[in-house]
């Protein structure tokens, strides 16, 4: 598992180890081989993702993560080499505001925005109920696995 965050832009080696078990996790729950998986995170400014939200899903609000996946289909995953599953962006400010909000520390907020976006990568969503139900529970079964519990 490769994750690279943008030119200074690195987060303490702490972070990073817990970042990289929750994207492993989510990669093994879903039968993909981790030491083929790349994945991108940039943090952004609140203006930064309000125009990235604004111009790739239409909503012109500031939101606390977007993902980018790189592929629609993980029935089109390449069989060797290395997968690059897209790009995670997360507003540290949005961030820090629901940390805050939920009365927990901004690093447990932002391996939750990550973990959330990894499961965007990997194709769920929650738009439908349904879909909603199965990715909350899937985001919980993977804090529960790094120790990260409400």
């Amino acid at each position: 598992m490769t994750i690279y965050f943008e030119e200074g832009q690195a987060v303490s080696d702490e972070m990073r180890a817990t970042m990289e078990k929750a994207a492993e996790r989510c990669l093994e729950l879903e039968g993909i081989p981790r030491e083929r998986a790349e994945i991108s995170v940039t943090f952004v400014e609140a203006e930064e993702i309000r125009t990235l939200n604004r111009d790739y899903r239409d909503n012109d609000n500031v939101t606390d993560v977007l993902s980018f996946p790189q592929f629609d289909d993980l029935n089109e995953l390449p069989d060797f080499g290395e997968i690059c599953l897209g790009d995670v962006v997360i507003c540290r400010e949005r961030a820090e505001e629901q940390a805050e909000e939920f009365g927990h520390s901004l690093e447990r907020e932002i391996i939750y925005l990550f973990t959330h976006s990894i499961l965007h990568l990997l194709g769920y969503d929650h738009m439908e109920e349904a879909e909603k139900r199965e990715m909350r529970d899937r985001e919980e079964e993977v804090m529960e696995y790094l120790g990260i519990v409400r």
